[in-house]
């Protein structure tokens, strides 16, 4: 029976990639210390900006990003697998910034990348209207990360609402589904925890969720509670609140075998027409 400790980050990404690595980095090596060798942080651990032109000037490429730079550095020294949740960086379309996950070995490495598909178009029932495809160019392929044969399928926030993403994820054998998020408080209220527990239900995997929580600098208001479900669907860990902090879990992995073959869905699809 393989078994690993993992850590979600929960943060309040500040506006400026350095006040972020300022942030997380304590809570990060807070993780270290808990013996986690697999820490995982929220979407856009980066920046928090959703004003167009204040964030197109702070911008960089993946390479030249201080946050991801920092990141890579501490993976390394802590000897620990990082994943952040994602990042905005520059695409390689003009006027346009990606919403990027990366998984960091822990050698420092970035082995897996995968840009966000579904982008979060959507008028809230706070009144709110969010346009993420003005800003972000969306992904076109999905991303399995694997480390030490542990295969991890990455997915960002408005993911979740795709089932179809996860049992595609799920048939080709990843064990840990990651929903980094930054979720609105009204969706978040209603939807976050059936979401991630339905994605654990559907694939026989566990999900690791962490989220952002609280007022931004931007105004935006994120919910926070981040979460991990086992393969069987029960919430083994969670934050019940929106403020920084870390959520400690043990995976045991042979628990995806077990519920795979308990209910052996992913291998009944069968062909549908209207």
């Amino acid at each position: 029976m393989q078994t690993i400790r993992v850590a979600l980050i929960q943060c309040r990404s500040p506006a400026v990639q350095q006040a972020a690595i300022d942030q997380v980095t304590p809570l990060i090596k807070k993780s270290h210390e808990d013996g986690a060798k697999w820490v995982f942080l929220p979407e856009a651990c980066n920046l928090m900006e959703q004003r167009t032109l204040q964030k197109q000037a702070l911008v960089k490429s993946m390479t030249e990003d201080c946050f991801v730079i920092a990141m890579r550095k501490l993976a390394k020294s802590l000897s620990i697998n990082l994943g952040l949740g994602s990042v905005i960086v520059q695409s390689d379309q003009a006027g346009l910034s990606a919403n990027r996950s990366l998984m960091i070995n822990h050698y420092g490495e970035i082995i897996a990348s995968y840009d966000k598909i579904h982008l979060f178009d959507v008028d809230t029932p706070d009144g709110k209207s969010y346009r993420e495809s003005q800003t972000i160019k969306p992904g076109d392929r999905a991303t399995i990360a694997e480390i030490d044969t542990i295969k991890l399928g990455l997915s960002i926030c408005y993911d979740v609402r795709f089932a179809a993403l996860y049992r595609y994820l799920a048939q080709n054998d990843a064990h840990i589904m990651m929903v980094p998020a930054a979720f609105t408080v009204p969706t978040g209220k209603g939807h976050w925890e059936v979401l991630l527990r339905a994605r654990a239900i559907e694939t026989g995997a566990f999900v690791l969720a962490a989220a952002q929580g609280g007022l931004h600098e931007d105004g935006r208001v994120t919910y926070g509670h981040s979460m991990i479900v086992n393969p069987w669907g029960e919430v083994i860990a969670r934050l019940d609140h929106d403020e920084p902090g870390v959520l400690v879990a043990d995976l045991q992995l042979d628990e995806v075998m077990k519920a795979r073959h308990l209910i052996p869905q992913l291998k009944h699809d069968r062909p549908i027409s209207l």
